[in-house]
């Protein structure tokens, strides 16, 4: 055992508990997202005088507005809102709870362990496609949409992770990701930049994925296997073995599982084909290339 059990007093835990039920409760509700992400952000800056105040009509400051209407998702835009193959549905209620929890994460509430952990797992119950128990989310943690992300029972992702869902993100039981780890589910053209294709991305039951590692869009990362730190998957880790390096191999079966693992590979296998999502695009998209490059090869 390598950690010991820590509560808050009494009276903080209440207030905790009571202002994440609160969130919890009003997001599950037919109340607009929109409306409680943006209350619920003027609530934790402090700023919900000024925020009511503006909304009567009285006067504030320019600075004050500019501010106060920041917490309104609407009044922003991300990253992901302008990849094309986006879900349009599913996606404005996934951008609400992403700014909600991007924000948090602004706050020094978000250095409060015992208030952010659970705090994040509430969201990310709303906001994932699966969530299981007893998660534990740290601060920093981005994602393309969040709502392509399924995650097991008692999995932890550390400090400044990176989850790219643009295709797929499935995260087993007691996984975990440590800091400044990048889950990529999409890869772009080597010639035309352009063009993306998603994929589904694997990290399996009691996996760890080591700090400062990039996987790969398409890998699997097995069952009980661990990822070194620094190192870059391009391909998938068999059950029970340790990968790392550049590109990782498999370096050893982990000691005790050798008599159930696969013997070891001088590489790892690709599989990312098996793992491709096809999407469409609309007929009628409004696209363009923000890069404006001359793709034609040379002429000879």
């Amino acid at each position: 055992m390598t950690k010991v059990n820590v509560s808050l007093p009494a009276e903080a835990e209440a207030n905790v508990q009571a202002f994440i039920d609160e969130v919890d409760e009003r997001l599950s509700s037919s109340e607009d997202t929109c409306r409680v992400v943006t209350e619920t952000l003027a609530d934790l800056h402090g700023d919900r005088e000024a925020y009511d105040r503006w909304q009567a009509g009285e006067d504030v400051s320019p600075a004050a507005r500019v501010r106060l209407q920041g917490y309104d998702p609407c009044n922003a835009t991300l990253e992901s809102e302008y990849y094309a193959e986006k879900d349009e549905e599913r996606f404005p209620e996934s951008k609400y709870l992403q700014w909600l929890w991007r924000q948090f994460d602004a706050t020094p509430m978000a250095d409060n362990v015992a208030f952010a952990l659970r705090f994040r797992g509430m969201l990310a119950n709303h906001l994932f496609a699966e969530c299981g128990d007893d998660c534990r989310f740290f601060k920093g943690i981005t994602f393309t949409y969040g709502h392509n992300i399924s995650v097991g029972d008692n999995v932890v992702i550390h400090d400044d992770v990176h989850l790219d869902d643009r295709g797929k993100l499935t995260i087993g039981d007691r996984a975990s990701i440590s800091d400044n780890v990048h889950l990529y589910s999409h890869d772009h053209d080597v010639v035309d930049q352009t063009a993306v294709e998603n994929y589904h991305t694997i990290v399996g039951d009691d996996a760890r994925v080591t700090y400062d590692a990039m996987v790969r869009a398409g890998c699997r990362i097995g069952e009980n296997a661990v990822v070194g730190a620094r190192s870059v998957v391009q391909g998938d880790v068999p059950d029970h073995h340790i990968a790392a390096g550049i590109p990782a191999k498999s370096l050893k079966v982990k000691p005790g599982w050798e008599s159930v693992a696969d013997p070891l590979e001088d590489r790892l296998e690709h599989r990312q084909s098996e793992r491709r999502i096809d999407y469409d695009l609309p007929d009628d998209l409004d696209a363009f290339d923000e890069f404006q490059r001359d793709r034609s090869p040379p002429a000879e």
